[in-house]
Formats: C-alpha cells, structure tokens, sequence
C-alpha cells in the first residue's frame, strides 16, 4: 500500500473565544476596585478613550454680537484653553509660575502636607528593632537580636531554636538566650516566646507577680484545664474557693498570649457596596454605585486616524478604536447584568428584605440564570466579589444562594435561615447550662417544622465557628 498525501474539506463548528470576549468575561468577575484599576490602565494605554467630565458644560455659548471668531482665534483660544488646563493641573510645579494666594476658608489641617497627617502603622518587626538599636547592647549582640526577631512569626513567638540561630551567628546558644531573656523584655512584653506559657510567666514576672506560688503553677501546669473551664479539680487541688480561683483567673486573663498580634497583618479593609437597595414604600429600589467609575467616551482622535499615511499606523488606531468602543460596551453590559441580578435577587428574596437574615429563601444560581435569560457561569461572575448595600447591612451576592432544607409541609427554607437563627439560640441560651446539638435539633423543629439531625445542627454549628456545648459552658 503507497503513502501519500491527500487533501480533504470538512466542515467544523467550535466556540472561539476572541480577545474582546475574553475581556467582557474578565470585567463581569471583577471587584469594584480591581475594575478601576483596569479602567485606569486602559485610559493611560488607549488614547482614543478618555474620561467624560459631568462638570463641564456641553455647549458652548454663542458671542454676544453678530461677529464671529475667525477660525484663527478659534484654534488659538482652544490651544490657549489647553495650555491653561495644563498650567492649572501642574500647578507650582508648571513653567510658567504662578500666585498662590492662601484660601480664608482652607483650614489649618488642609493645609498640612499629607505626609504629616498619614503614616504608615509600625509593623511588629520594625518595632522591635526600633528598641534593639536604642538598646544597650553591643554589636554582636544586636546582630544576633536582629536574627531573632526576622524568626518571629505574626504573633511574636519565636519559630526557630536557639541552636539554629546560634549556627547562623557562629555564637554559643548560650549567648542567643542571654539576648533572647533582653528582647522578651521590649514593648510588647513576652515576644520572641517559644510557647504560650513562657509568654504568661514573662509577663508575671514582669508585674512582680510570680512570687504566688499558686499563679505560677496554673500557668506552667494548668492552662489546658482553664481552657475547658475545668474548674473543680483546681478547687481541690488547691483548695480555693469559687472567688478566689476566680480572681486568678481574671489574671491570668489581663494577660496578652499573642503579643504581636496588637501589630496584625496590615490595615483593614473597607467593603464599598457595588448596589445600593432601598425601601420606598412598598417596593425597593436598586441603585447601581457608579461613584468614583471613570465615565468614558472616545476621545477627538479621530480625525487624527484619518490623516495617518503610515498603514501600521492606520491599523494601530483602528485597533485602538475598535478596543475603546468595545471596552465602554463591555463596562455598559457589565452595569446591566448587574442591576438585572440584583432585580431578580430582590424578587427572589423579598421576604430577606422584608423581615431579616431569618427569612432568607433558598437560591441557586440556576433560578436567577432562567429568570433573567443567561447562563449560569455568567451569574456566578457577575456575582463574584461584588456587595450589596440592603436595609440589614452590607452582604455579598453570593450570600442570597444557599441550600433548601425541605419542610414537613412540603415547603423549603434556606441553610442561611436555620444558620442565623442556630446563633440567635445559642447567644440567648444560659451560659451555666448551655444548649446541646440536640437540643437545638429540637428548638428548630419547633420554629421551622423540619427535621433536622444532630450533625446537621453540628456542621452549621462548626460553620459559625461556634464551640460545643462542653466549652461554652461556664462554671461560675
């Protein structure tokens, strides 16, 4: 049998995804903030797109007299317009220097430079090295300092053996633990601590207070016994009273286990809402937030385009066109999609925006995908890091999906539902003799008429990160 080569035409359907879809898919799944970042990148990218300004007016007004500007003056005074928008965005730093005559209005505080009213919060490490520098110290021993607090961890214990530190400073293990006993002295007292218990007795000895015999014990021998609230046998050992073992304990809990966690991970981050949903009467509301969202346009380029003889230049704006336009469609679409979930949500969950987190309804994505005509990885995106502003707080959109628990009388309610009233139970609940996971079984039968086992009611327990009952009870 010869080989060779043929040719043959068949005739193929497959999905293409072009680089404008991909990036109208992109913008759905993006949060408020990293949508301004790429909207920002893409004005200083794109010169055919910029930014509308709602300030300005439109039109422009007509000279008093039946003389008209010369098409010269024109130019000029759109030239000089131009330069003077510069001058004012440069300000002081402009060619041409101006006055600056100080506003009565402008306080002293607006006054002040930015750099003077922000600073960044210390970190744990910088911190500490701020004291082992203003240290007695030698050299050698801050150089050894420095290796034992780069080994803290965020909550300022120390992750690594003296042996190790030891080996990287070419030193004795006994001169890291004479500068290790100095650092577990700086501000917060007890960092650089191997364990939880060295921590406390740091911390007494530093208040004086190891000299109680019984203190010091509870801490090296007993803090596992605290943590169950295992009171009685302490009762008996020690033979103390309710009040006396109680006033240890306040002690003991005046103390700080974690020292660097006061320093955290950073600055805490604020939720701007992507929706707004108000009540107005009988019916709500929804309001897309738009503030602070660059309102594009194209910009005047086009006659620009136009007079470019280079083809590679031509096809570099049309390029640059055809991605302006499709990008002020794409955030358009993304804006529509939006407030269509969101309407379709409000009808879903009336009953949430009515009356609370309790009444909250089951919700797939599926529901809100057939309500609206798209599908549901396009829900999912849309849904995806964005928040919505409603009459009992600030959730996210994917908060209103949950699971069905199905009813005795055929009727379902949501997860969340039994979730926030489990919490509500246990934060009402007496903390001498709290409630068991069966317990709660039964109370949400009572309310929801449903079934609901005891693992069940332990799951949606450990979800809320809420202990048993064996630990949240209290023996005082």
């Amino acid at each position: 049998m010869a080989i060779e080569l043929q040719q043959q035409l068949k005739t193929l359907q497959q999905l293409v995804m072009t680089p404008q879809l991909q990036q109208a898919i992109r913008l759905l799944q993006l949060s408020r903030v990293e949508l301004l970042e790429t909207v920002q990148q893409e004005l200083l990218e794109n010169p055919f797109l910029e930014e509308r300004d709602n300030h300005l007016a439109t039109e422009t007004q007509e000279p008093p007299d039946d003389r008209k500007p010369h098409d010269d003056d024109v130019a000029y005074d759109t030239d000089l317009s131009r330069n003077a928008d510069w001058e004012d965005y440069l300000g002081e730093f402009s060619s041409s220097p101006r006055l600056v005559q100080p506003r009565d209005y402008e306080t002293p505080e607006e006054m002040t430079p930015l750099e003077a009213r922000y600073s960044v919060k210390p970190s744990l490490e910088s911190h500490l090295m701020w004291q082992l520098r203003l240290s007695t110290l030698d050299e050698r021993q801050k150089e050894i300092g420095e290796e034992i607090i780069g080994n803290l961890s965020s909550s300022g214990y120390l992750q690594a053996s003296l042996e190790e530190i030891a080996s990287q400073c070419h030193v004795e293990p006994a001169e890291v633990q004479t500068v290790l006993e100095r650092i577990q002295l700086f501000d917060p007292v007890g960092v650089a601590a191997r364990d939880a218990r060295e921590c406390l007795l740091i911390q007494i000895r530093n208040l004086n207070y190891d000299r109680d015999p019984i203190l010091r014990e509870l801490i090296e021998c007993h803090l596992e016994d605290l943590e169950a609230k295992r009171y009685k046998p302490l009762l008996r050992k020690f033979k103390l009273s309710k009040e006396e073992l109680g006033e240890y304990l306040d002690i003991i809990q005046s103390l700080d286990p974690m020292p660097g966690a006061s320093f955290g991970g950073g600055e805490p981050t604020y939720v701007s809402p992507d929706v707004f949903v108000y009540k107005a009467g009988d019916d709500f509301v929804i309001v897309l937030n738009d503030d602070g969202l660059p309102q594009l346009q194209l910009s005047d380029m086009g006659q620009w385009a136009l007079d470019c003889e280079n083809s590679a230049q031509k096809d570099y704006c049309n390029e640059k066109k055809r991605g302006a336009i499709w990008l002020i469609n794409s955030l358009y679409q993304r804006q529509r999609t939006l407030y269509k979930v969101m309407e379709s949500i409000v009808r879903h969950q009336r009953p949430f925006f009515e009356k609370g987190v309790t009444h909250l309804a089951p919700l797939i994505l599926k529901d809100i995908a057939d309500d609206i005509g798209v599908h549901e990885s396009t829900v999912s995106r849309i849904t995806t890091n964005k928040y919505v502003a409603t009459p009992h707080g600030i959730f996210e959109l994917k908060f209103f999906f949950n699971s069905a628990l199905e009813l005795d009388d055929g009727s379902q309610v949501g997860s969340e539902s039994v979730k926030a009233l489990l919490k509500k139970f246990i934060a009402e609940e007496d903390p001498h003799a709290p409630l068991s996971d069966e317990r709660l079984g039964e109370m949400l039968k009572e309310h929801f008429k449903v079934n609901i086992a005891r693992r069940t009611v332990a799951k949606y327990r450990t979800a809320l990160d809420i202990p048993s009952s064996s630990k949240r009870r209290e023996h005082f």
